[in-house]
């Protein structure tokens, strides 16, 4: 376990103590915030330090404001990426269209970002790191909710007692499954299987991301910049989640592969590449639906109570606006019961209308029969052919409320 930050005493500091797991956007967004508003606030990071690298993730909307209020929307500017369009091929590798990013997702050009998920928390850990307590290499082995707090065995060994909990821990969150039961209940499976993993870029792509389907089938090469590096996504539909694959790698590498058997354009190599990646990520696309994001003196944010799934371009926003939201609260309620019931009164339809995106995007990336991807062609076609519109907003918009004073 390491440690970073000033150590906090929480029985001595008078400070409300907060527990935060997981170290990646909503939980150091979060931190921020917190910290703010006067609490005392340790990370735990089961990694043994931040994650680098990673595919690029989207700030759209009123997350965009959200990190302007934290005072690092310049260092993100620095760091977008500025992919400058998006190559759609049929089955045969034949392209369908070229587009602008903006054309395909919406959203306003110059002031939606993307950039790498590990620079996105990189900067947010820069920004809350001298502040708060960070254990890296740790992780909560046990939540024990007694009537003043709640004593946390870590997975290291020590023990302490937190005034308030929040996981901040992912899609597949251990805080999550603690407190309210298995992941099943309250994930909704989106009948797709997906691989992501990087591969060195032998085509010479700049900027830009090439999308290949064939019905059922998606696979997409991401140019970042002008890095000699790819990053490689391949999809395909399945009614029934892969439930013994998810824990095998192996398993995973043969059911990709045999997905895209016979698969045209660089699919083949690609496929070839996924066999001998290192950072190879197998997952299933899917939601978090939760009728409560609390319980006690535990609650969670981002992916952990309501992730959207990367088919609403909307995961990362989402965390850093329920980051703001759930902080604001607890600094304006003493009482956490009210903290909490008022973080959800002021998110859950801004969560609501975001996860409903989920379907414009299978549309657009994954069509499933031959008569959807002919229909999305079609779009994209005309698309390419009619002249530059508006920009139409890609996401809702949540009027965030001024953070409030430490009570």
């Amino acid at each position: 376990m390491t440690p970073t930050g000033p150590s906090m005493n929480v029985s001595t500091t008078g400070k409300r103590s907060v527990l935060i797991s997981g170290a990646s956007v909503s939980g150091p967004a979060l931190a921020y915030w917190l910290h703010r508003s006067g609490c005392a606030v340790t990370v735990v990071e089961k990694a043994g330090a931040l994650r680098d690298g990673g595919h690029p993730i989207d700030i759209r909307g009123t997350a965009t404001e959200v990190v302007r209020r934290m005072g690092i929307l310049p260092q993100l500017r620095d760091a977008h990426i500025d992919t400058r369009r998006c190559i759609f091929l049929d089955a045969d590798g034949s392209e369908v269209a070229s587009l602008t990013p903006r054309a395909v997702a919406g959203g306003a050009e110059g002031q939606d970002l993307e950039v790498r998920r590990g620079d996105l928390a990189a900067i947010l850990h820069a920004r809350v790191r001298d502040d708060v307590e960070f254990l890296f290499g740790d992780s909560i082995a046990t939540l024990d909710p007694s009537g003043q707090g709640v004593d946390v065995t870590f997975r290291s060994g020590r023990r302490r007692t937190f005034d308030l909990v929040v996981g901040a821990d992912g899609l597949h969150s251990h805080t999550r499954e603690s407190l309210f039961g298995p992941e099943g209940q309250f994930h909704r499976y989106l009948g797709h299987c997906f691989a992501l993993f990087t591969m060195p870029n032998t085509l010479g792509l700049s900027r830009e991301v090439t999308v290949w389907n064939a019905p059922g089938k998606t696979a997409a090469l991401y140019a970042v910049g002008d890095s000699g590096e790819l990053h490689a996504f391949l999809n395909f539909h399945r009614p029934q989640p892969p439930v013994d694959a998810l824990r095998d790698p192996d398993a995973q590498r043969d059911l990709v592969a045999t997905a895209f058997a016979g698969a045209g354009w660089e699919v083949p190599r690609m496929v070839d590449a996924m066999r001998d990646a290192d950072d190879l990520f197998f997952d299933t696309a899917g939601q978090i639906r939760m009728p409560r994001w609390s319980s006690g003196r535990v609650a969670l944010v981002g992916d952990a109570a309501y992730a959207p799934s990367f088919l609403t371009g909307q995961g990362s926003s989402l965390a850093l606006v329920g980051a703001y939201m759930l902080a604001n609260a607890l600094a304006s309620h003493r009482d956490h019961t009210a903290a909490f019931a008022g973080y959800e009164r002021g998110l859950r339809e801004f969560v609501a209308v975001n996860q409903a995106l989920v379907d414009n995007g299978a549309a657009t990336l994954l069509p499933t029969t031959a008569g959807a991807l002919e229909q999305r062609n079609t779009m994209l076609r005309d698309l390419g052919t009619m002249p530059s519109a508006p920009a139409r907003p890609a996401h809702s918009a949540l009027a965030l409320p001024e953070f409030a004073p430490v009570p």
